[in-house]
């Protein structure tokens, strides 16, 4: 199902209608020329996604403390992120520990910036390991000359 689309001045002019609307698609994107766009939704659809999202996150948990678990997941990791097979054995055991903490942070702490940091930071990997001139240039060894500490970001 598509979710239904509605301008800022929509909502506040005929509120009505857009809650009329709300209650048959269950979520409403509001779109706004001065600000970061919206989605209202109901409580109960809100609820669900909670709840799909905290299951995820323990079913891959679960997962994972199991040999034919780990394997299945390694063996459906591509499917979902296809730029996984740049990442070693050890990388990909990596990941899979640092997506499972993401979800629950998401699932759990309602913190859902993690799990987009996750996969961005590890697609970025990916990235250079899938370029050998990169690789090689990242990886090369630096002059032993000491440039000093390295001040705190």
């Amino acid at each position: 199902m598509s979710t239904p689309t509605v301008a800022f001045s929509e909502l506040s002019k005929n509120s009505k209608r857009v809650a009329e609307t709300l209650d048959r698609a269950q979520r409403v994107h509001i779109t706004r020329r001065d600000g970061e766009d919206l989605y209202l939704t109901t409580a109960r659809h809100d609820r669900q996604r909670e709840e799909t999202a905290d299951i995820t996150a323990r079913l891959l948990a679960a997962l994972v403390r199991s040999d034919a678990g780990e394997r299945a997941i390694a063996r459906a990791l591509p499917s979902v992120f296809p730029w996984v097979r740049h990442l070693s054995a050890d990388e990909l055991k990596e990941f899979v520990a640092e997506l499972i903490d993401a979800t629950y942070d998401a699932s759990q702490l309602d913190v859902h910036a993690n799990l987009h940091r996750v996969v961005v930071e590890w697609r970025a990997t990916a990235r250079v390991l899938a370029d050998p001139d990169l690789t090689a240039q990242l990886t090369r060894r630096l002059p032993d000359e000491d440039h000093g500490e390295v001040a705190a970001p």
